[in-house]
């Protein structure tokens, strides 16, 4: 069964957004090895300068890159990233599972976004949208298009 790991930035504050997220990995068990893993949120002034986030971003990713396993298909979620459907997500998945990678990770940076390193690893850089969402709604909308993109590739009703 394939590990797919959610990896986000930061901690879902509200009861709501971790019922959600649950909810998506309760149905996902029956398709992968589903977990959410997250990454501590680095601490920055109230209004950082540009170098002050650099080095956020940094920290920030290379305790990704840590967690991220040899193998594995790295999907980075970022604002200039390519937008996709949930028919070629589903497709993109179901191929890095037939091409043998140990694990799909896909990875949500913080308010800042992500570091140019761990997009350089990731051999998909996604879109959700060019709208701009909240982190914590993101990553529940993460977990439902994994959840769809599993639920297409095994035809159930879900997906219409």
């Amino acid at each position: 069964m394939l590990n797919v790991t959610v990896l986000a930035v930061g901690k879902l504050k509200e009861a709501y957004w971790r019922d959600a997220c649950g909810e998506y990995a309760k149905r996902l068990k029956g398709f992968c090895r589903f977990v959410i893993e997250e990454i501590p949120e680095y601490r920055l002034p109230d209004s950082p300068s540009p170098a002050q986030i650099q080095i956020g971003l940094e920290k920030e990713g290379q305790a990704i890159l840590a967690r991220i396993p040899a193998g594995a298909f790295v999907a980075a979620l970022c604002i200039e990233g390519r937008g996709m459907g949930s028919q070629e997500l589903s497709s993109r998945i179901q191929r890095a599972s037939i091409e043998g990678k140990s694990g799909i990770i896909f990875v949500i940076g913080g308010s800042f976004g992500l570091w140019d390193k761990v997009k350089e690893q990731a051999e998909l850089r996604l879109s959700m949208s060019p709208m701009t969402f909240p982190h914590q709604l993101a990553r529940v909308m993460v977990c439902e298009q994994i959840y769809r993109a599993f639920s297409i590739a095994a035809h159930t009703k879900y997906h219409k």
